[in-house]
């Protein structure tokens, strides 16, 4: 992985073998980011995303090796009150199967590159998102 911070925005090229989303929050402790978003596409080969049932307040998950173009990865980089950084992330992956285009998205936990990944993370700018836990609905959203 290299990465490149050009003005408040930072580029990432992630390499083969190269794990996404600890990349992201290594960049953001590296730089000291504690609120962002980011967004990017490439390939990879080793990929979970899940699914959240909110009747049982837990995730499915749906692992899916080979190669796997990564369509659209988008997410957030949000503090809690002791500025520990944690990623929210969702994905969308496509790839062949018995000559047929298919597809799998969600919540990403896991994309590991295959031959590369073009990530941009923008820093928020004067301001730290936090994050609290809603009880209406049992999980921790934004705290704006």
């Amino acid at each position: 992985m290299d990465y490149k911070k050009w003005g408040e925005y930072i580029y990432a090229r992630f390499d083969k073998g190269d794990e996404v989303l600890d990349g992201i929050l290594n960049i953001c402790k590296k730089e000291n980011i504690l609120s962002a978003v980011f967004s990017g596409i490439g390939g990879c080969g080793d990929v979970t995303v899940s699914t959240f049932i909110p009747e049982k307040n837990d995730f499915v998950p749906h692992h899916k090796t080979g190669l796997l173009e990564m369509i659209s990865v988008n997410g957030n980089i949000s503090a809690n009150d002791n500025d520990e950084i944690f990623e929210h992330t969702h994905a969308m992956f496509s790839y062949l199967e018995n000559g047929d285009v298919k597809f799998l998205g969600g919540h990403l936990t896991r994309a590991v590159v295959s031959y590369t990944a073009e990530i941009e993370i923008r820093p928020v700018l004067n301001g730290v998102i936090r994050r609290k836990k809603d009880e209406m609905t049992g999980i921790t959203v934004w705290d704006l």
